[in-house]
């Protein structure tokens, strides 16, 4: 389940739910470390195709260029999913990147960024974010 959020620093975020999978956890007991990064992924590329598209011949290509983590607290198997919260940092006309909160109601457990370029896959270099594509980022945009 996916929803948008209003939170209280005016930011709408864009809430991805994901489930803690038994194959998510290593021999100390909590999500290995890397297993955050398919977490980070998933709400990624929900919230990056979620938006309404026009059908085009243009690839809209977006290649990740670095990513950030920070481990708050250690997530546990559970039944109930934790949210990934995405929002845009910093949004240009050829990159942007996201803030990613990993949560639930009473803990965080991981804080994250990743820097994202507009790519073009056929010229094989990076392409300017069309009208739309900023438009759909500005939504999620912790700038002024």
């Amino acid at each position: 389940m996916t929803e948008l959020r209003n939170h209280p620093d005016q930011v709408t975020r864009y809430v991805f739910e994901r489930k803690v999978r038994f194959g998510d956890i290593d021999s100390l007991g909590h999500v290995n470390n890397v297993r955050f990064f398919d977490y980070l992924e998933d709400a990624r590329v929900a919230m990056l195709w979620d938006r309404p598209r026009e059908v085009t011949d243009r690839r809209q290509d977006l290649v990740v260029a670095r990513h950030e983590i920070d481990y708050r607290w250690p997530l546990t198997f559970r039944t109930d999913p934790v949210r990934v919260e995405v929002w845009v940092t910093e949004l240009s006309r050829v990159r942007f990147t996201l803030a990613y909160e990993i949560r639930d109601d009473e803990t965080l457990y991981v804080e994250a960024k990743t820097v994202m370029v507009a790519y073009d896959a056929a010229a094989a270099r990076p392409r300017r974010l069309d009208e739309d594509e900023l438009a759909y980022l500005k939504r999620f945009c912790a700038l002024s």
